[in-house]
């Protein structure tokens, strides 16, 4: 058998390309790109699911791995695995900010833990939503949702240099936008009740001067927080299916729901 140059460039090609999107969006995704899940073991499932995803792809175009035009699409592949993947990351980056605000409400502010997922420092309370996000997210197939979106973005964006619009990229920016909005909708019921709590106290502070309030509301405050986190905890369920909706909704046109 006789293979030319050019039957080799594709194979390596039909390999390459997709193996790029799919390791870029594992790095970056929700629970696939934890600091605790080891390099080996996401370069060992990226293999696996491009070997899976090879028959399912359409044309792959002939050109040689070393020239510019190969580099450009690599650098797509790549630009689209990443904006899938962190299009699901903001959906937990959306908990840690409703839990930092409602920290700074308790008084927990300066109280912080190392995220195990991110490596980086971030209130406890944000840790505790981050925790039962991750539960919720692998109970209701968020996993196994997002590779069904990344499977499907071969056909809807295949591999090519002008795969990816402006448009594309741009409604994974304006989900962005709606990140604080999802934080403030989860972190609602728990600051509306410590708001209140800290009007009562100011109402007392001024009727008895001598009531030391800082003494007296840091406990409160603090015990009715943890109380509220409680009778709170039956809203995230809601809440995160709203946003796990609307970030599948923004990578969407990465998976067929834009063309």
């Amino acid at each position: 058998m006789l293979f030319t140059s050019a039957d080799i460039s594709t194979w390596i090609a039909t390999l390459v390309w997709p193996f790029v999107r799919i390791a870029a969006m594992l790095a970056i995704a929700p629970i696939f790109g934890a600091r605790m899940v080891p390099v080996k073991s996401r370069l060992v499932l990226a293999l696996l699911l491009t070997w899976v995803v090879i028959p399912t792809l359409p044309q792959v175009p002939a050109l040689d791995p070393l020239s510019p035009a190969s580099v450009l699409v690599t650098v797509h592949q790549m630009i689209i695995g990443l904006a899938i993947g962190f299009s699901l990351q903001l959906v937990f980056a959306t908990l840690i900010i409703a839990g930092q605000t409602i920290a700074m409400g308790m008084g927990l502010g300066f109280a912080q833990m190392v995220d195990p997922q991110n490596g980086v420092n971030v209130p406890v309370i944000g840790q505790y939503y981050v925790v039962v996000a991750t539960l919720l997210f692998l109970a209701l197939n968020g996993h196994l949702a997002l590779i069904r979106v990344l499977v499907d973005s071969f056909q809807s964006l295949p591999i090519g240099i002008d795969s990816l619009t402006r448009e594309e990229i741009r409604s994974v920016a304006e989900w962005g936008s709606r990140m604080f909005a999802g934080a403030i909708m989860v972190a609602l019921p728990a600051v509306a009740s410590i708001l209140l709590v800290n009007l009562a106290f100011g109402v007392v502070s001024r009727s008895a001067p001598q009531l030391n309030v800082f003494g007296v509301g840091f406990p409160v405050t603090l015990t009715l927080g943890f109380v509220v986190l409680v009778y709170a905890i039956s809203n995230l369920l809601p809440q995160m299916q709203h946003l796990l909706d609307s970030a599948f909704g923004a990578v969407s046109v990465f998976g067929g729901g834009g063309r």
